[in-house]
């Protein structure tokens, strides 16, 4: 049989989706009877409790005479403000990655000489076993990048001597060796495809070992390897940025759900990565970024609020871009009034983008980022605030520095690796139990009808 056929919508399958949509499409008012917490969130987007962390804190209110009330947002790495920590490697012109990265897996922020000795040990894990690239990413490129990574980060199994061994000596040794390969995993994986399913010369550069990660993800990707500093600096900000949310958004959840169940690494990162994958987790920015494509093409004029105001409601009642009634980069499960790190980000993007020559574009993301909350309170009903979160830019920052759409994602998990390695470390220190809610099953009791009775 050729292999399109796998693809092809039969009827056969056409009926069988049929009857999956009618036998399993729960009643909506079923879940307001039984207070079901849908996406284990309540009415006003608080989370349902289900498990404790040390590791990254979001917080967007705060409790005032029994009252919550929506604040500032703020995000602590291992307690620390995030606004300190980059102000901190920013201020002494140092990369951050790595730093931070050390204190989200330890618990404390390096000293210079243990923060050299955690490079030095990173630079020495960023090798691929022989062969890798040409056996495993060479072959089969996939159209999608966190595929392909998923893909590279379960064949690591088979490579590894001690691939089931959860001693936490092990698990960190496994995690470390991710966190470096992460990046080879991603440009590598888009070589193979740029070069094998679109006709474009085949780039695979080495990794240098005295390259911050931010500045060898451009080194690897960029076919003449050359990159400004401002380049490299806030894409190591956009990776620490995107490095831990706390233990409840969807991927790290994800990651404490399989590691509970006493699995390997690989398969708890591959499980995670799947997660990501999804565009109402990882591929938001992509959105984002085709949602302004579309926006520039049809508003003529950029500065006049009126025009982008009538094509942000167009948005919001489906008559524009993709009609799914979305402004794409505004909202968040859990902040409201500020999402920090689109804060932070925002200083830096209009740098980038003065050194870019796309001021313009930056005025109109910044009159979009003002105007959006105001459309969007007028035509919704609100349950709690709206502001621009970090995909609001980071999509905008990718497309400046040149990366494809491609590795928007897999940009986002070589950051999250970290946060993923940190909580599943944790998860084998302090847990025991496997992760296991309840379900109320609402079905209808049925009585067994014999084959040749069946109509």
């Amino acid at each position: 049989m050729p292999y399109e056929k796998f693809a092809a919508i039969t009827p056969e399958i056409s009926r069988l989706s049929d009857l999956c949509t009618c036998n399993d499409k729960i009643d909506p008012e079923l879940y307001r009877k039984f207070d079901v917490k849908r996406g284990l969130r309540d009415i006003s987007g608080r989370g349902v409790l289900a498990g404790l962390t040390e590791i990254g804190d979001v917080r967007a209110y705060i409790i005032q005479e029994e009252e919550m009330v929506p604040c500032e947002g703020k995000l602590y790495y291992r307690g620390i403000d995030i606004e300190e920590l980059v102000a901190g490697f920013i201020s002494e012109n140092r990369f951050g990655f790595e730093e931070v990265a050390y204190l989200l897996l330890f618990g404390t922020l390096p000293e210079k000489a243990e923060l050299t000795s955690f490079q030095a040990l990173l630079a020495e894990y960023c090798t691929l076993p022989d062969s890798f690239v040409r056996d495993i990413i060479m072959k089969a490129p996939s159209s999608d990048m966190m595929n392909t990574l998923a893909r590279s980060v379960l064949t690591l199994y088979s490579y590894d001597p001690k691939p089931d061994d959860t001693s936490i000596p092990n698990v960190l040794r496994q995690s470390l060796q991710l966190i470096s390969l992460f990046p080879l995993f991603s440009v590598y994986g888009y070589q193979a495809f740029r070069h094998y399913k679109e006709g474009q010369s085949l780039v695979i550069h080495q990794p240098k070992r005295e390259y911050s990660t931010a500045q060898n993800i451009l080194h690897t990707l960029r076919e003449d390897s050359k990159f400004t500093d401002l380049e490299a600096r806030i894409l190591d900000l956009a990776l620490v940025l995107h490095m831990e949310h706390g233990g409840g958004n969807n991927s790290t959840f994800t990651t404490h759900v399989v590691t509970s169940s006493g699995t390997d690494t690989y398969s708890s990162t591959a499980a995670s990565l799947a997660s990501l994958k999804g565009p109402k987790h990882g591929g938001a920015n992509i959105k984002v970024t085709q949602m302004f494509e579309d926006m520039k093409a049809n508003v003529k004029n950029w500065d006049d609020e009126g025009e982008v105001t009538q094509y942000l409601l167009a948005l919001l009642r489906k008559q524009a871009f993709d009609k799914a009634g979305l402004i794409y980069g505004m909202g968040h499960a859990v902040y409201s009034l500020s999402d920090p790190r689109a804060n932070i980000f925002k200083g830096f993007v209009e740098k980038l983008s003065r050194e870019k020559g796309l001021d313009q574009e930056f005025k109109l993301y910044s009159l979009v980022e003002r105007l959006a909350p105001e459309v969007i309170a007028e035509e919704r009903k609100m349950y709690k605030g709206v502001s621009a979160n970090v995909d609001f830019y980071s999509g905008f920052v990718y497309d400046m520095l040149g990366l494809p759409q491609e590795l928007y994602t897999p940009i986002f998990a070589i950051a999250r690796i970290v946060g993923w390695s940190a909580h599943r470390i944790e998860e084998l220190i302090s847990a025991g139990k496997i992760i296991r809610p309840a379900y109320k099953n609402v079905a209808v009791q049925k009585k067994y009808v014999p084959l040749d009775d069946r109509v």
